[in-house]
C-alpha cells in the first residue's frame, strides 16, 4: 500500500487528536470566527470560509485533480450539513456551538479524541491535504492511445489486481487444502471426545441432538481463552440461548493462529454483551426488538414491512445460536418445543396472507425452519404454494454454514418440486460470513439445491469480525466458487447489546467502493443496506437515501435515513448514531492492523 505522506497523522492511531490540533489544522476554517458576538454570526461565518475554500479549489486559477475536487467537494457539503441549525435541534448537539467555542479558547471537555479527528480529517479534505493514492497504482499516461494505451491499461490492472490477492491471502479459507485437512483432524476429535463415528457425523439429526449447550462440554472440544470460557458460562447461568452444532465447532482451530477468530465470534458472547442481555433481560422496556416486528406482525407468525412480500416464522429457535441475531429477544433456548408454531396458529397465518393479495412472495425463516423435518417442510410448503397469487417462495436458513449436511438429495428434491416453470420459483437466502466457512460440505450442499433448480444467495451481516481489508472480497471470491450469489451485506443493527460487532457505514461504503469494486461483476452483486426499524432496508449506495447530521463529542456521527417509501407515502425519518471511527481504527490497530490501509475511510459519508 502506497499512502501518500501528506497524511501521515494516521500512521499510528494514537496520534494525539485534541483542540491544539484542531486548531492547528482549522486555521482558515476558524479565520474570525472569534470575533463574533453570537451563535448565529459564528455559524454563518464558518459557512462562509467553507465556501470561500470551496470556491477557491473549483475557480481558482490552477485546477487542482479532479479525485481532489470530488474531495472538497464531499468535506464542504459534510461540514456543510453538520453545521446547520436543523441539525443543532434534530440531535442535541452544535458542531457550530463547539467550533465557537475552540476558535475562542473556551474550554470543551465534553469533546473527545474521536471528535477531533472526524474535524481534522474533513478540514484536510476541504482545503485539498488529504491526497493518497490506494494500492500504489500509478495513474494512466494520457499521451498513450489506441493498442498502446490499451497495453499500458492492461498492464496496470494486472499490478492492480496481484495487489488485491496479495492481500486477500491473508486470509485462511475453508477449501484450502489445509484447512481440509485440518477439518478432518477436528472431526475425529470431536468424535472421539463425543464416542460417535462418521457415520453419526453426516447425521444431520444427531448433529442437533449433539449440540454443545454448556462451556465443560465445548471446553472438551476446542482450546477457550479465560475470558471465553466466563462468558459462556456467565451466558448459560443467567438463561441465555447457547448452543453450537459440531460441524461448527469443528471449524474452530485449536492452536493460538487466531485463523479462526469470525468463526468463534458468531457464537462465542463477548462479556458486554452477556453484560447488557444480564442487565435488561427482565426489563419490559428492553425487549431487543430493534426491527419492531411487534408493531409490524399483523398477526402471529406473520412480518410484513413491504406491500408485496411477507415473513413466515413457523419455528422461533435454532440448533446453533448466533450472538448478534436480530431476534434474540424471540430465541430463548436452542431447538425448544415450544418454538413451533401449533398447527392452528400456522393456517391462520397462512389464512391472513391468502387474503392480501398483494403478497407475492413468502419468506419462510424463524428461528431455523430448515430442522423441521421433510415431512412438515412439505406439507408447510405444499399448503403456501396453494395460495394463488404466490409467485415466489424464499427460504431463510443457516444450515448450508452450520449444518450441511441437513441438505440432503430428498430436501433438495422435495424444495426442486414446488418450482414451476413460469408460474413459481423457490430460492434459498443464507447467511456465510467469512471465507474460513466456505468448505467443501457447504459446497456439496449448496450443490444438491442447484442441481434440483435452487438459487442460492447469501446476506453477509458485515460485522468488525469480518471487517479487515479484503476480508469480504475473499469471501466474494469463493461464494461464487461455489455456486452462491452475493446478495445483502448488511449494516449490523444498532442495538445495544450487540455493539461490539458493530462496524461504522463509512467502513462498508469503503468496502464496496474499493474492494468490492474490484472485484467481477457477479462477485459483486450484494447491496449495502442499514435495517431502519419497523420500515426495512434502507439501500447505502446513494447519498439520497440519508443526511449526516453531526458528529457527537466522542466521534460517533449521527445520520438520518429516510424510509424506502419516502417519495410515495408520509412516513417518518430514523436517527442511526454511528460507531466512532477512531475507536474502530483503534480496535484495528489492537488486533494487528496497518491503520494506513485504511486511510480513505473518514471521506465516506
Amino acid at each position: 500500500m502506497s499512502v501518500n505522506s501528506d497524511i501521515t497523522s494516521i500512521t499510528s492511531i494514537t496520534y494525539c487528536y485534541n483542540v491544539n490540533v484542531l486548531r492547528a489544522e482549522a486555521v482558515r476554517l476558524l479565520s474570525g470566527v472569534e470575533k463574533c458576538f453570537d451563535l448565529n454570526a459564528a455559524r454563518r461565518r464558518l459557512l462562509q470560509q467553507i465556501n470561500s475554500i470551496r470556491e477557491r479549489a473549483f475557480n481558482g486559477r490552477v485546477s487542482p485533480p479532479a479525485h481532489e475536487l470530488i474531495r472538497v467537494r464531499d468535506c464542504a457539503q459534510a461540514l456543510t450539513s453538520v453545521l446547520n441549525e436543523r441539525s443543532d435541534a434534530r440531535t442535541g448537539f452544535s458542531i457550530a456551538q463547539a467550533l465557537w467555542d475552540i476558535a475562542r479558547q473556551r474550554p470543551r471537555d465534553d469533546l473527545k479524541p474521536g471528535f477531533y479527528a472526524e474535524i481534522i480529517y474533513w478540514i484536510k479534505g476541504l482545503e485539498g491535504r488529504a491526497l493518497f493514492q490506494y494500492l500504489g497504482v500509478p495513474t494512466l499516461n494520457q499521451k498513450l492511445t489506441g493498442r498502446m494505451a490499451a497495453l499500458a491499461r492492461s498492464a496496470e490492472l494486472d499490478r492492480l489486481w496481484q495487489e488485491a490477492e496479495t492481500r486477500m491471502s491473508r486470509f485462511a479459507n475453508g477449501l484450502s487444502t489445509e484447512a481440509q485437512e485440518r477439518r478432518l483432524t477436528r472431526e475425529q476429535q470431536i468424535l472421539e471426545v463425543l464416542g460417535s463415528n462418521t457415520d453419526d457425523w453426516d447425521d444431520w439429526r444427531w448433529q442437533v441432538r449433539h449440540r454443545i449447550e454448556n462451556v465443560e462440554t465445548l471446553e472438551r472440544l476446542v482450546s477457550l481463552s479465560e475470558s471465553e470460557q466466563t462468558a459462556i458460562k456467565r451466558a448459560c447461568e443467567a438463561g441465555l440461548p447457547f448452543a453450537i452444532t459440531p460441524y461448527y465447532v469443528s471449524l474452530m482451530d485449536c492452536d493460538t493462529n487466531e485463523r479462526d477468530q469470525a468463526i468463534r465470534a458468531q457464537v462465542i458472547p463477548p462479556s458486554e454483551y452477556v453484560d447488557y442481555m444480564v442487565q435488561n433481560q427482565n426489563m419490559s422496556e428492553h425487549s431487543f426488538d430493534f426491527m419492531r416486528e411487534g408493531n409490524t406482525s399483523p398477526i402471529n407468525r406473520v412480518t410484513r414491512r413491504y406491500p408485496g412480500i411477507v415473513i413466515l416464522k413457523p419455528y422461533n429457535a435454532c440448533p446453533q445460536i448466533c450472538v448478534y441475531c436480530q431476534r434474540n429477544w424471540e430465541i430463548h433456548q436452542a431447538m425448544a418445543p415450544s418454538a413451533l408454531a401449533s398447527d392452528a396458529e400456522l393456517e391462520a397465518a397462512i389464512r391472513w396472507i391468502e387474503k392480501h393479495p398483494a403478497i407475492h412472495e413468502v419468506l419462510v425463516t424463524g428461528g431455523e425452519p430448515m430442522v423441521l423435518s421433510d415431512e412438515y417442510l412439505e406439507r408447510l410448503l405444499t399448503r403456501i404454494a396453494r395460495i394463488s397469487t404466490i409467485d415466489l417462495i424464499r427460504i431463510g436458513t443457516r444450515t448450508p454454514v452450520t449444518l450441511p449436511m441437513r441438505i440432503t438429495e430428498d430436501l433438495a428434491s422435495i424444495l426442486g418440486s414446488f418450482r414451476q416453470i413460469g408460474r413459481r420459483d423457490v430460492a434459498v437466502v443464507t447467511h456465510i460470513e467469512h471465507p474460513y466457512e466456505v468448505t467443501l460440505d457447504t459446497a456439496r450442499a449448496v450443490d444438491r439445491l442447484r442441481r434440483a433448480g435452487i438459487s442460492i444467495y447469501n446476506q453477509q451481516v458485515y460485522t468488525f469480525y469480518v471487517s479487515r481489508r479484503f476480508e469480504s472480497a475473499m469471501l466474494r471470491m469463493l461464494l461464487r466458487r461455489i455456486g452462491v450469489d452475493p446478495y445483502y451485506t448488511f449494516t449490523p443493527k444498532g442495538k445495544e447489546e450487540t455493539k461490539t460487532y458493530r462496524v461504522p457505514i463509512a467502513r462498508i461504503l469503503q468496502e464496496q467502493k474499493e474492494e468490492a469494486r474490484l472485484m467481477t461483476g457477479l462477485r459483486r452483486t450484494d447491496e449495502a443496506v442499514y435495517n431502519v426499524p419497523g420500515l426495512g432496508k434502507n439501500y447505502l449506495r446513494a447519498i439520497q437515501h440519508r443526511d449526516l447530521l453531526t458528529v457527537l463529542p466522542n466521534g460517533s456521527r449521527v445520520y438520518e435515513f429516510h424510509p424506502w417509501e419516502r417519495n410515495i407515502a408520509l412516513c417518518e425519518t430514523y436517527l442511526v448514531t454511528d460507531v466512532p471511527i477512531l475507536d474502530y481504527l483503534a480496535r484495528l490497530e489492537e488486533i494487528g492492523e496497518d491503520t494506513k490501509e485504511y486511510a480513505s475511510i473518514w471521506y465516506y459519508f
